[in-house]
């Protein structure tokens, strides 16, 4: 029943990080419960990068067991950027996932293929994490789940959510009866909505993630409308429903989440967007996904790389196409931080040969050389991009301080040299062919 609450999840990560930032007082009032979780045993970890925070965020109905979760989501938190974005992983994708030791009373895990929401039910939250960061390589810094039981409170907390419904809807297994039009939701209607799959043109959870995300933007539209900030008793009542269903990693402190809010409080809702991780029918596991290939390595590869993935204004800064940037428009200078002496001159022939200029070589002196990446002026992220996909793995990060020339620090932990395989991609948007849309997105009834 409980699967088409995601929603909640990312609601939940919402107005935690609104009204924190007005009222970061309450939160200490609240018994939030905390899992301790040893990221040391999950052994070699992705690279973080410097201005992204990535959290799983997990919805579980502890009325029905509570051991699988039935929503996972992968909230992208780009401080720098000013974005942020909310990747929908399905419950029953077929991953592999790592041995894990019993917790609780856990049956422990030795490994092997199964299904990703399994892995909670094997090891806890930390087995769980470690599968995440694993499939995706996208390096997770905290983990909150969230028990439903308190959706419709939350709901009407906010004063309902106004929608659209273009068709009547009557769902008897989602207890949802809806007449067409422009129409405010409460508690019960929303969970109906976010639950129901024979609303949907398909009648499956693809329909269903559709409805889920136009929720979202729906929530998030009355909560930053202003009214419901500027009631202290509203915001209160809402922490309350929330935290006396979170349990939370135990380093996500108060102070930790009051930080991130506060870097993203001036967040635009055009620049929230959602999508879910491109799947396609397992061959092996009956009525099981498995990711599609290349589209969802792109999507994971950018999320973990903090890329831009909101759409940008039309005809300003990084607006201009992509698909328009040639390797030719790119000319960079490579920095060698990988201590292998000589390397900057053996690679400089290499993406001399792709098309783009190499303006000059050196060693990443002024540099973090952990981690590979390039670094590009403001309004320069499409070349740094096109760059960043001719090369096995490399981050992108904006320094307002560069001119037009890139900068590529070879980095000493993960290295690995141009994208021979061509999986990389062509620069273009990871997005491409996805299905995605921002919180200001709205179905119209005029």
């Amino acid at each position: 029943m409980t699967a088409g609450q995601w929603v909640a999840c990312a609601l939940t990560a919402l107005l935690i990080a609104v009204s924190l930032t007005a009222y970061a007082g309450y939160a200490s009032a609240f018994d939030i419960q905390t899992e301790e979780i040893d990221t040391d045993a999950w052994g070699d970890r992705p690279v973080s990068v410097e201005g992204v925070r990535n959290i799983l965020l997990l919805g579980v109905d502890t009325e029905s067991g509570g051991d699988r979760p039935d929503v996972l989501v992968i909230v992208n938190a780009n401080v720098d950027a000013g974005e942020v974005t909310m990747v929908n992983v399905p419950r029953d994708l077929i991953v592999d996932i790592p041995a894990c030791d019993p917790v609780d009373g856990s049956s422990g895990w030795s490994g092997g293929r199964d299904q990703i929401n399994h892995a909670m039910m094997y090891g806890g939250l930390s087995c769980l994490g470690n599968t995440v960061e694993t499939a995706t390589d996208i390096r997770l810094d905290h983990i909150v789940q969230v028990d439903f039981a308190g959706f419709e409170d939350i709901v009407d907390t906010v004063g309902g959510v106004r929608m659209c419904i273009p068709e009547p809807i009557h769902d008897p297994k989602a207890h949802l009866r809806l007449e067409a039009g422009e129409q405010t939701l409460d508690g019960a209607e929303a969970l109906g909505l976010a639950r129901s799959r024979d609303s949907t043109e398909n009648r499956n959870d693809m329909g269903r993630i559709q409805s889920q995300q136009r929720l979202i933007g729906a929530l998030a539209r009355e909560v930053t409308s202003g009214e419901f900030l500027s009631s202290p008793s509203s915001v209160h009542s809402f922490l309350d429903s929330v935290t006396d269903n979170l349990v939370t990693d135990d380093t996500l402190t108060v102070d930790r989440m009051a930080e991130l809010v506060i870097a993203l409080r001036d967040v635009d809702l055009d620049r929230m967007t959602m999508v879910m991780v491109p799947v396609v029918d397992s061959p092996t596991f009956e009525y099981k996904v498995e990711v599609q290939e290349p589209q969802a390595s792109e999507l994971f590869a950018a999320v973990a790389a903090g890329e831009t993935l909101a759409e940008e204004d039309e005809g300003g800064g990084d607006g201009a196409a992509e698909e328009d940037v040639e390797p030719s428009d790119v000319s960079l200078r490579l920095l060698n931080g990988t201590g292998t002496d000589g390397l900057a001159a053996q690679v400089e022939p290499l993406l001399a040969a792709e098309g783009f200029t190499v303006t000059g070589i050196g060693d990443a002196a002024q540099r973090s050389a952990d981690a590979t990446t390039v670094y590009h002026a403001p309004g320069r992220g499409a070349q740094a991009r096109v760059l960043a996909a001719a090369l096995d793995t490399a981050a992108v990060e904006e320094d307002a301080d560069l001119g037009d020339e890139l900068e590529l620090v070879m980095g000493a932990a993960d290295w690995a040299g141009l994208d021979t395989a061509g999986s990389g991609g062509d620069g273009g948007d990871p997005l491409d062919g996805l299905d995605s849309r921002s919180a200001a997105d709205r179905v119209s009834c005029d």
